[in-house]
C-alpha cells in the first residue's frame, strides 16, 4: 500500500451536502459560507476535498473551484472527483465527463478518480463505456493521479471487481460501527477484501447520515458513560480513523 496515500490527514472534506442559500435549490450554493469552512478545514490541517460530477446537480465542483482552487496553491490540497457513468446515455458522455469536471473545478489534473458507484447491474455501463481502460489511460496522460472505484455493494462484489480490475489504486466503502457486522452492507468484510488485496480504503457514511450522532438514549449512554467529554460523532469518526489501511474519511460538509 502506498505510504503516500496513507499520510493523508484523515479527516476528508465530502462536498456532497455544501451549504445552500436556498433549501429547495440544490445549486443555490453558499459560497461564502463554503469559503469558510474550506479555510478552517484548511487551517486545522486537512488537504482531502471530495466532490463528484453530479453533486448539487452538477454545481458543486464549479463551487470547490471558488471556494478553494481559485484561493489556494495547488500543493494545499488534494481533489477527488468522480464518473457516474452509469447515469450517461453512451460512452463518449460518459468518458466526457472528466474534462468537464477539470473545467469545472479549474484544474489541470484530480488526485483521485472514482468511477462511481460500481457494483450490481451498475458495473455493466463501466464496462460498455470501457470506463476502467479510460480511466489508466487518464492515469497514464497525467490528467488523474489515483485511479479507484466507489460502491455500496458486499464482498463478494468488491473481491471480484478487485480481482478483475487489480490496478486501482483505492477503494472508496460505506464503514462504521453500526454497519461493521451488518448482514447487508458487511463493513467488516469489504474492509478484510480490501486489504487482501493490498488497496487502500477512503471511508464514506462514517456516521451513517448523521445517524451516529443522534442515538437512542440507551446507547448514547454507554458512551457518555465512557468518556462524557466526547461527543456521540466523534466516536463514530474516531471508530474509522483507528482502523488499518485508511486514507481518508469523508465528512459531508454542510456547516461550519
Amino acid at each position: 500500500m502506498s505510504n503516500e496515500l496513507l499520510s493523508t490527514p484523515k479527516l476528508g472534506f465530502g462536498c456532497m451536502r455544501l451549504p445552500l442559500l436556498d433549501a429547495n435549490d440544490q445549486t443555490s450554493i453558499d459560497i461564502e459560507q463554503s469559503k469558510q469552512m474550506v479555510d478552517e478545514f484548511i487551517a486545522g490541517g486537512g488537504t482531502y476535498f471530495d466532490t463528484a460530477f453530479v453533486y448539487h446537480e452538477g454545481t458543486s465542483e464549479v463551487a470547490l473551484r471558488q471556494a478553494l482552487v481559485e484561493r489556494y496553491p495547488r500543493e494545499a490540497y488534494t481533489v477527488a472527483t468522480k464518473c457516474l457513468a452509469w447515469a450517461q446515455p453512451d460512452k463518449e458522455s460518459a468518458q466526457g465527463t472528466l474534462a468537464t469536471s477539470l473545467e469545472r473545478l479549474g484544474l489541470d489534473y484530480v488526485d483521485f478518480f472514482l468511477l462511481h458507484n460500481v457494483g450490481g447491474p451498475r458495473t455493466a455501463k463501466f464496462d460498455e463505456y470501457d470506463m476502467w481502460n479510460f480511466a489508466a489511460e487518464a492515469k497514464a496522460k497525467g490528467l488523474v493521479k489515483h485511479v479507484g472505484f466507489s460502491m455500496h455493494d458486499g464482498p463478494e462484489t468488491l473481491d471480484e471487481l478487485l480481482t478483475a480490475h487489480p490496478d486501482m489504486d483505492f477503494v472508496q466503502l460505506q464503514v462504521n460501527y453500526l454497519d461493521w457486522d451488518d448482514p447487508v452492507i458487511q463493513s467488516r468484510k469489504c474492509m478484510e477484501i480490501a486489504a487482501k488485496h493490498g488497496v487502500p480504503v477512503v471511508i464514506m457514511e462514517p456516521v451513517r447520515g448523521g445517524r451516529l450522532a443522534d442515538l437512542p438514549e440507551r446507547v448514547a449512554s454507554v458512551l457518555k458513560g465512557a468518556n462524557p467529554s466526547k461527543n456521540l460523532a466523534s466516536w463514530a469518526y474516531r471508530f474509522c480513523y483507528n482502523l488499518p489501511h485508511v486514507i481518508t474519511v469523508l465528512s459531508g460538509s454542510s456547516t461550519l
